[in-house]
């Protein structure tokens, strides 16, 4: 789940506790070239305010046009006291080149009106409490319920039901505060990340300037355990002290954590993996899933860029694009 999903359906809440009527459009299908993913959420207000996107633009026009006081009302005679509908976009060049989609693209929506704010309320207080939630639609009706679960899957639609997984958020831990930190915590958080930033020398973590970041000043091992990293969780140490990183970085790569890494020179890494191997008997398999050095290759020499090249590694790491590890 991204971060604007969970911005999306706190948006959602809020019209409809005000009692507002909304749409909440979800992509649920995409052929060829797409803007967004499957997944995708979008929220509309009556008014004609929204929220997330479900393509490029000109899609979400079509949808204000149809579904708010800004275009020609709802077109329907149900109104909004309507079950949930399916409906696609770019079935023609034609239809594809008027909603601005890729050559060749099409999605299919599923529109929900007006959900309760009720369940609404209760989805996102899970969400923010870590929970991963399956929310499950009866498209006949519209009804919803929601049940925790322990495994991440990707959105399922048949001719009945929407079963969508949501949360709980990516997260990062960096080991080290400094610069490096800074930058590379600032570039997560404008990415979605909820981000930890753990360092055990208070000279470091009293230097550290930057806000919206949870802090702890454990040992970076205990850190790495007390934060539980999951499958949408990375860990990257920078503190360049191996009585930091080391520990850490064994706790991290053997969990379910999809990017970790450590910054240094391809010497320093090269030691790493060498002690790792020697007094730990860490198999070669745990250790290529290190990333160092951290980042990509982009011959970044500040610690700005360095952020960079580390956060560009991560997102395509995240979104299954990354063609080359270290």
């Amino acid at each position: 789940m991204n971060h604007i999903d969970l911005t999306v359906l706190q948006q959602l809440h809020r019209w409809r506790a005000q009692g507002l009527h909304a749409v909440l459009a979800t992509v649920v299908r995409t052929w060829g070239s797409s803007p967004r993913p499957i997944g995708a959420m979008m929220a509309l207000c009556e008014s004609g305010q929204t929220v997330g996107s479900v393509s490029g633009g000109c899609i979400e026009d079509d949808l204000l046009q149809r579904y708010t006081r800004l275009g020609e009302q709802m077109d329907h005679a149900l109104g909004w006291a309507q079950p949930p509908r399916r409906v696609t976009y770019g079935v023609t060049a034609d239809e594809a080149h008027r909603f601005g989609l890729p050559c060749g693209g099409t999605l299919e929506l599923a529109l929900e009106f007006d959900p309760e704010a009720g369940q609404l309320q209760q989805l996102i207080e899970q969400l923010l409490s870590g929970a991963l939630v399956r929310r499950s639609v009866d498209l006949g009706t519209g009804g919803t319920t929601l049940s925790q679960t322990d495994t991440p899957q990707a959105l399922d639609i048949d001719a009945h039901f929407l079963h969508n997984v949501l949360g709980p958020g990516y997260r990062m831990l960096l080991i080290g505060a400094g610069t490096l930190s800074e930058y590379l915590a600032t570039m997560a958080i404008f990415n979605g990340f909820v981000v930890t930033i753990c360092d055990p020398r208070a000279e470091y973590m009293a230097s550290l300037q930057i806000q919206g970041v949870q802090r702890t000043a454990e040992m970076p091992d205990d850190a790495v355990t007390a934060f539980r990293p999951d499958l949408r969780s990375c860990v990257i140490a920078l503190s360049h002290d191996p009585k930091l990183d080391d520990l850490a970085l064994l706790e991290a790569m053997q969990s379910p954590a999809f990017y970790v890494g450590a910054i240094g020179s391809r010497r320093n890494a090269q030691s790493r993996r060498e002690r790792m191997q020697e007094h730990f008997d860490v198999p070669t398999e745990t250790l290529d899933r290190l990333h160092s050095p951290a980042g990509l290759s982009i011959g970044s020499k500040t610690p700005a860029e360095i952020a960079v090249s580390i956060m560009a590694q991560v997102i395509a790491q995240k979104n299954g694009n990354l063609e080359t590890s270290h």
